[in-house]
C-alpha cells in the first residue's frame, strides 16, 4: 500500500486493522451533516437556557413594571437602584444593563419579554420530553406484545389502533383538557385525583398537557414497534435463543426491544416538533398553562391582537417556537440518515 493511500484513510479517520462499530459508523456520519449538527447545539443551547434561566434572564417570568408596559425591544424602562437589586438576576455583573432595559421589549403587564421567552423554554422542552416518553413507552410496549404474540391477540390489538386511528385526536385532547382543567377548579373527592390536581399545580398546569398529549400519540409508534418486531422475531438469533430454552420475556427485553428501540427513537425525535407545536396550539386557546406560567403559544396569543402596534410580542415568542421545532426537524433527519445505511452517502 503506498503512502498517499495510508495518508488517506488516516485523513478519513479509519486506520489500518482497526474496525468501528455500527454506532460509531452512524455517529461519523452524523456529524458529516451539519445542519444536523447545528441543530443538536442549538437544542442543547435551549436546554442550557431552560436548566440555567435565572442566568440567561434579567427577571423572573411574572416580575411586573407597570410603568412601561408594551415597550419595545432595546427600550429603557424607570427603575430604581433598590428594584433592580431586590428583582434583577444580573445585577452587580456584566450584564447589568439588561436590568434596565427590554432586550426584547414587554408585554401588556409590563412583564420583560426575554425573561418570559427564556423561561418559556421549560415548558416547549417539557413537553417534548414528557410526550415523547409517554408516546415512546406505551407504543413499544403495545407494539411488541402485539408483534411478539401473533395470530389473534395481533389482531385484535391492531384493529383497536386501527379504530383509534379513525378519530381525530387533537378533539379529544382538547376535551381531556378541558375536562382536566374543570376537575382542577371544582376540586374532586377522589384521591387519585386530588393528588394529580396537586402534581398539576406544582408544575403549572402542564402534567394534564402531558397525560393529554402523550397518552393518545402512541398509536404511530405502536405501529413501527410492531413491524420492526415481526421482522426480528424470527431471525436466527431469536431462532437460537429459543432452542437454549429462553422464556418469552427473556427473549423480548434482551435480544427484541435492544433491536427494535434505535428505529423508534428516531422516529421519536423527528415527532417532538408535532408535540411543542400541538401544546403552543392548546395554549394560543386558552387550553395550555396555567397563568403566569410562559408559553411560547399563550404568548403569541397575548400578543397578536396588538400585532401592528406591537409586532414584537408576536414576533419573538414565534422565532422562538419555529427555531427549535426546525432544529429538531434537522437533528432527526440527521439521525435518520445516519442510522439508516440505505441512506448513507446521498448528502
Amino acid at each position: 500500500m503506498t503512502a498517499d493511500k495510508k495518508m488517506e484513510e488516516v485523513k478519513n479517520g479509519k486506520r489500518i486493522g482497526e474496525s468501528r462499530s455500527p454506532m460509531q459508523d452512524a455517529m461519523r456520519e452524523f456529524r458529516r451533516s451539519k445542519i444536523a449538527v447545528g441543530g443538536m447545539i442549538f437544542v442543547i443551547l435551549v436546554a442550557l437556557a431552560a436548566v440555567f434561566a435565572p442566568i440567561f434572564s434579567p427577571y423572573g417570568f411574572a416580575q411586573q413594571n407597570l410603568r412601561n408596559n408594551r415597550a419595545k425591544p432595546m427600550e429603557g424602562y424607570d427603575v430604581v437602584e433598590s428594584y433592580a437589586a431586590e428583582n434583577c438576576h444580573w445585577y452587580e455583573t456584566p450584564m447589568e444593563w439588561g436590568c434596565t432595559t427590554f432586550i426584547a421589549g414587554s408585554d401588556a403587564l409590563g412583564r420583560d419579554l426575554w425573561s418570559r421567552i427564556v423561561y418559556g423554554t421549560r415548558i416547549s422542552l417539557s413537553i417534548a420530553v414528557a410526550a415523547s416518553s409517554v408516546s415512546l413507552i406505551i407504543g413499544l410496549i403495545y407494539g411488541t406484545v402485539s408483534g411478539y404474540s401473533g395470530g389473534n391477540v395481533d389482531n385484535f390489538m391492531m384493529r383497536l389502533v386501527d379504530l383509534l386511528y379513525g378519530i381525530p385526536l387533537l378533539p379529544i385532547i382538547i376535551l381531556m383538557t378541558v375536562y382536566f382543567n374543570a376537575v382542577s377548579r371544582q376540586g374532586s373527592e377522589s384521591p387519585l385525583m386530588m393528588w394529580l390536581i396537586k402534581l398539576d399545580s406544582m408544575a403549572g398546569g402542564l402534567l394534564f398537557v402531558f397525560i393529554a398529549i402523550g397518552a393518545l400519540n402512541w398509536l404511530g409508534m405502536a405501529r413501527l414497534a410492531r413491524g420492526q418486531v415481526l421482522s426480528y422475531k424470527e431471525k436466527e438469533f431469536v431462532e437460537a435463543a429459543r432452542a437454549l430454552g429462553a422464556g418469552n420475556g427473556h427473549i423480548i427485553f434482551k435480544h427484541l426491544i435492544p433491536n427494535v428501540l434505535g428505529p423508534l427513537l428516531i422516529a421519536e425525535s423527528m415527532a417532538i416538533p408535532g408535540y411543542i407545536f400541538l401544546e403552543a396550539a392548546l395554549s394560543f386557546i386558552g387550553l395550555g398553562v396555567t397563568p403566569p406560567t410562559p408559553s411560547w403559544g399563550a404568548m403569541i396569543n397575548e400578543g397578536y391582537s396588538g400585532l401592528r402596534s406591537n409586532p414584537h410580542l408576536v414576533l419573538f415568542p414565534g422565532l422562538a417556537l419555529s427555531s427549535l421545532t426546525l432544529a429538531f426537524n434537522f437533528m432527526g433527519d440527521g439521525l435518520r440518515d445516519a442510522f439508516d445505511t440505505r441512506l448513507r452517502g446521498r448528502n
